[in-house]
């Protein structure tokens, strides 16, 4: 074997190598997003998630707003990528408790029996205003003693949570998207989609509360989203007692 033939052959196995290594690199890194990817969603290969939708409110009890669709084909992916399936049930026919199984509840508590009852029980600090009558405080969330009224078109909040019923890792989380219009519901499964690696980094598997602003809707739809406060600590704990009402004291003097 000359000289240049076994440069060509050192060099072919040289390239062989290098690109086995590489291969071997991409295909850990890729595993290990993955693994990462579904210790956060709590979606291990082969498992089971629900897709709890809400209705239009005001409408039949299955019809679902089209940017409540969106939201759910943004969940879907997400699930697919895990390897895991997904179940779609009605809002008011997921009668059952979480942590078995991952859940994506969508949508708010006027349009969603099962949000209204997730607020309740595990999100005591926050109100969202339900009543259908128009006025200033209509769609506005109260969060601890802050107050977040609906700007239409132009700033409207969405309350991202993934909340868990304890630390083990056989306990599934449920990820709330519970907003002042569907289109918000949308930001807010779109902007999971697009940061869960940077949440997973900050907050790992532990609970979190975010609300978000969505800018400016009317324009550029659910794409503009800013992150106003992690309110984790204000949504968990109980409300604040507003004070009495004190009586004024009568300065007129008998005499």
């Amino acid at each position: 074997m000359t000289d240049d033939v076994l440069t060509i052959v050192l060099g072919v196995v040289a390239a062989g190598l290098s690109a086995a290594l590489g291969w071997l690199a991409r295909t850990y890194l890729w595993k290990r997003r993955l693994r990462r990817k579904q210790a956060f969603f709590g979606l291990p290969d082969n498992s089971e998630s629900l897709l709890v939708v809400n209705r239009e409110a005001g409408g039949p009890e299955l019809t679902v707003m089209r940017h409540d669709v969106f939201a759910l084909l943004e969940l879907a992916a997400i699930v697919k990528d895990c390897n895991s399936h997904a179940q779609i049930v009605a809002h008011d026919a997921a009668q059952q408790g979480f942590g078995e199984r991952t859940e994506f509840c969508v949508g708010g508590p006027a349009s969603n029996r099962r949000m209204m009852a997730h607020l309740a029980s595990l999100l005591p600090g926050v109100r969202v205003n339900v009543d259908p009558e128009p006025g200033p405080d209509r769609g506005a969330f109260q969060i601890g003693s802050e107050r977040y009224r609906l700007e239409a078109g132009r700033a409207e909040y969405v309350i991202l949570a993934r909340l868990t019923a304890g630390q083990s890792r056989e306990v599934r989380p449920v990820f709330l998207f519970c907003g002042q219009r569907a289109i918000t519901n949308q930001a807010a499964t779109r902007y999971l989609a697009r940061r869960h690696e940077r949440l997973w980094r900050k907050h790992g598997n532990a609970s979190f509360v975010l609300l978000l602003k969505v800018v400016n809707s009317q324009a550029y739809g659910p794409d503009v989203v800013e992150l106003v406060a992690d309110v984790t600590r204000a949504a968990q704990a109980p409300l604040p007692t507003p004070a009495p009402a004190t009586t004024p004291r009568s300065t007129h003097r008998a005499t």
